[in-house]
């Protein structure tokens, strides 16, 4: 078990499909440098991916550990689950098989540890932008709207083991991930998609019961409190790298 220093500097990367984004932060999530960006490289393929993050921090100052949004299914270090955005050779296109190939399996973790020489920790992205906002009462569900449909589970403070329940079906033609994602949003309009976004929280309701929701992402910029009612916050994603200061205290 690493024991750090009370002034611990975390590099925090948050993986999009539009963009990667790094800051490194104090304890306290204060900015210790510049936040930088990239536009998201297509196609990704992991050596890609990992050449693109070297690039990208190579001028931040020094950190003691690195945690990482990833928007997929992480199990013990690795890829198991298919990368939405990094899964497709165009933003917005279609999922191409030699990249999910490329993907599932990859030892993430190990890369990435490996690359910028620091402990690293790599999960979900959407439970890395959780751990920043969940206050540990009861069943806490966070939900993000970008480019895909990224979502998170906390009982009780704890971050439970990651369900991706985005790619369960919205209707008998596409996923909650494809209904709700940048893609249909551009092509049905705001208005159409904001009524899918209220049914899609309704069937994620049903499934998981929760006692708080909060809604992140690039889109979540589109709804209003009215729209999601009382036991609903709308965050920001600032909360995407935030998070990965806490996700470190909650994985103990």
């Amino acid at each position: 078990m690493n024991i750090w220093p009370v002034d611990v500097q975390t590099l925090a990367i948050d993986i999009g499909g539009t963009g990667f984004k790094a800051a490194v932060l104090d304890p306290n999530g204060e900015l210790l440098s510049e936040l930088v960006r990239v536009d998201t490289p297509y196609p990704c393929t992991p050596e890609v991916f990992v050449e693109a993050l070297k690039d990208l921090v190579r001028e931040l100052p020094k950190a003691h550990r690195v945690t990482v949004g990833f928007p997929s299914l992480i199990r013990n270090g690795i890829v198991s689950g298919i990368p939405g955005s990094l899964s497709r050779r165009v933003l917005n296109g279609e999922r191409d098989p030699e990249l999910i190939h490329a993907w599932l399996g990859f030892d993430i973790r190990a890369a990435l540890t490996n690359a910028f020489e620091l402990p690293t920790i790599v999960e979900n992205d959407a439970d890395v932008q959780g751990c920043a906002v969940v206050t540990g009462r009861g069943m806490e569900f966070v939900v993000t709207l970008g480019t895909g449909i990224g979502t998170a589970l906390f009982l009780d403070g704890r971050l439970v083991p990651h369900l991706e329940l985005s790619h369960g079906p919205y209707d008998s033609t596409m996923t909650h991930d494809i209904a709700l994602g940048d893609g249909e949003l551009k092509r049905i309009g705001e208005a159409a998609w904001k009524e899918r976004v209220i049914k899609g929280l309704e069937h994620f309701d049903a499934v998981v019961n929760w006692d708080h929701i909060y809604i992140g992402g690039g889109n979540a910029r589109l709804l209003t409190q009215d729209e999601i009612g009382p036991d609903a916050t709308l965050i920001s994603n600032a909360n995407g790298l935030l998070g990965g200061i806490r996700i470190w205290d909650l994985n103990g």
